[in-house]
């Protein structure tokens, strides 16, 4: 049995415990039809799932407008957007190549801007390409060291300036939900928190079936402070997604070694508890109080389904404390019951 979810923000938006991460059908990696695209998100709606999650950097615009166009017939109280600022998208026919910033899109650049002017122009690109009045949740893409390195305090400075302060005058008039942040590292998160008080944080990868180090810190945070925190990436980037065997990626890249024991060890532990890895994976990070949604990258009919029935399969009890003997999970984490 999963916890009761925790609400964002002052507003008390409520999330599905499943998220439909927009990633995929803005073309992430690989071409999807305009047709697979709404079908999924037909399906996604049709099965329970009332919590879309997208960026303008998904296809440079493309998940956002697939989304838009798909959510246009539906009333609005029957679904939650989050949506992201941080990049600007700009014509440029020099790029040609057949996978751009990772999606297949040509003619288009990506750049970041943190400034205040940059976040509003952000918006109001995303409100058009969502065709919404409204977002519910605005979050702060990709700040942190890892992303920008060397320029990181210059960034960093720049977001508690400009940019949160910017989101947060957009949440005071109405015209957004809840503000925080979308990142894939604990670090920046608590440099934020130092200076701001944030409704959630999207935190992708770093609290998962298959690690949980570099996320305690904030998760324990989040709890103490009731902030919302949206698990993104909950297959740690594929490696865990299939039923059968690990992926051959991880974190956005090759798996190595290391990294593809720990897998393997986990593909062991649920086969001998005669559990599917992706119903485990999803199921995990909801168990703990301070998570809200559950939120992966979703492609087609098929892939909604499959995360749907994993939500709900049974997982039996002795599997979670067979990960944590053997080290899997961190033996004080919170599990289903």
């Amino acid at each position: 049995m999963l916890p009761e979810r925790p609400t964002i923000g002052s507003r008390g938006i409520r999330v599905s415990a499943l998220g439909f991460g927009g990633a995929p059908i803005g073309n992430l990696y690989t071409e999807v039809s305009e047709a697979t695209a709404r079908a999924a998100i037909e399906e996604a709606l049709n099965r329970g799932i009332r919590y879309f999650d997208t960026a303008p950097f998904y296809g440079h615009g493309l998940s956002e407008k697939r989304l838009g166009r798909s959510l246009a017939d539906w009333p609005r109280h029957r679904f939650v957007i989050s949506t992201k600022v941080g990049r600007l998208i700009a014509p440029d026919d020099s790029r040609n190549e057949p996978v751009n910033d990772g999606f297949v899109v040509r003619g288009s650049d990506a750049y970041f801007d943190y400034s205040r002017d940059g976040i509003h122009r952000s918006f109001e690109a995303s409100i058009r390409r969502l065709g919404l009045e409204y977002i519910d949740i605005l979050l702060l893409h990709d700040v942190g060291r890892r992303t920008h390195g060397a320029r990181h305090p210059e960034v960093l400075r720049q977001a508690l300036d400009e940019a949160l302060p910017a989101m947060m005058a957009l949440r005071d008039q109405g015209a957004v939900g809840a503000v925080g942040l979308g990142v894939n590292e604990e670090a920046v998160c608590l440099e934020v928190l130092e200076h701001i008080d944030l409704d959630c944080i999207m935190l992708a990868g770093r609290y998962t079936l298959l690690e949980q180090h570099r996320s305690s810190a904030l998760m324990t945070e989040a709890r103490n402070r009731a902030i919302a925190i949206l698990i993104a990436a909950p297959y740690s980037s594929g490696l865990l997604g299939s039923a059968h065997r690990p992926g051959l990626t991880y974190d956005y890249g090759p798996v190595d070694t290391q990294i593809l024991e720990r897998a393997n060890q986990i593909y062991s532990l649920c086969a001998a508890e005669h559990t599917d890895v992706g119903a485990a994976a999803l199921q995990f990070p909801l168990a703990h109080p301070a998570v809200a949604s559950v939120v992966a990258g979703l492609r087609d009919v098929e892939e909604v389904r499959t995360a749907v029935e994993r939500l709900s399969a049974p997982v039996p009890p002795g599997l979670w404390e067979r990960l944590k003997v053997n080290g899997n999970i961190d033996v004080d984490a919170p599990v289903p019951v």
